[in-house]
């Protein structure tokens, strides 16, 4: 029998991007969408609180545009704005569902969405809403596993979870190397001593400051945000030591 409860009661969701854009080259794809938005809603019909900073690398990455010219503060800056474009339709997404939703951004843009502050995204969450957290931590040369980190220490959350391409972190890029092997359980210490990539050092700094543990998962089957929250399929957990 499924577990009644989440393992974690309040988490913060990091969906990159390039997880939105399914099989294509860039942007969104509708139907990616619409299933992890259904997977956010059963995850939150747990009983858990849930929280997402999303990234933008389907529209543009700072470090991207960095390499073709542009500044890297002006580049940053337009990666932000790509993540409250992906925060506005995961919200659509998931209210279609009938489940309530906030965009809220550290860059303020009132006509678009609420301003990010703790307090609000407190109250929401409390109030039973998925919260998406756009525009990063709203300053250039942080990423959004940072933000993500950030995020999850301010609201007190329980746990961060990477929704990642692969099934855990491993030894090595398992797509280039097949004698990769998967970690079932790291601690912080070993993950930056290692200098996994999964996540940048920055992240995992935070998260060890804080002792958050990091739950990293492949975000590319149906109900993978729901089981991971259960403690259910191939993870890897990242614990404070």
């Amino acid at each position: 029998m499924a577990p009644q409860s989440p393992q974690w009661k309040r988490v913060v969701v990091k969906l990159s991007g390039e997880a939105l854009q399914g099989g294509q080259t860039h942007g969104l794809d509708g139907q990616t969408v619409d299933r992890i938005a259904a997977d956010l809603v059963s995850a939150a019909e747990l009983g858990a609180e849930i929280a997402v900073v999303v990234g933008g690398g389907n529209f543009f990455r700072g470090i991207q545009g960095a390499d073709k010219g542009i500044e890297r503060a002006r580049a940053d800056s337009i990666g932000m704005l790509a993540t409250v474009m992906n925060a506005l339709a995961m919200e659509h997404a998931i209210e279609k569902l009938g489940q309530p939703a906030r965009a809220l951004s550290a860059v303020a843009m009132p006509t678009l969405c609420q301003a990010y502050s703790r307090q609000a995204a407190l109250h929401h969450l409390g109030k039973g809403r998925i919260v998406m957290l756009a525009g990063g931590t709203g300053n250039p040369f942080f990423t959004t596993d940072t933000g993500a980190a950030l995020r999850g220490a301010e609201l007190s959350c329980d746990a961060i979870m990477k929704a990642t391409q692969v099934d855990g972190i491993y030894t090595a890029d398992p797509k280039k190397d097949p004698t990769a092997t998967r970690y079932d359980k790291l601690t912080h210490d070993e993950a930056i001593a290692k200098n996994l990539a999964v996540m940048d050092t920055a992240a995992f700094a935070l998260a060890r400051e804080n002792r958050i543990p990091i739950i990293v998962f492949s975000i590319s089957e149906a109900g993978a945000i729901r089981a991971a929250l259960e403690g259910k399929g191939r993870a890897t957990v990242v614990l404070p030591a």
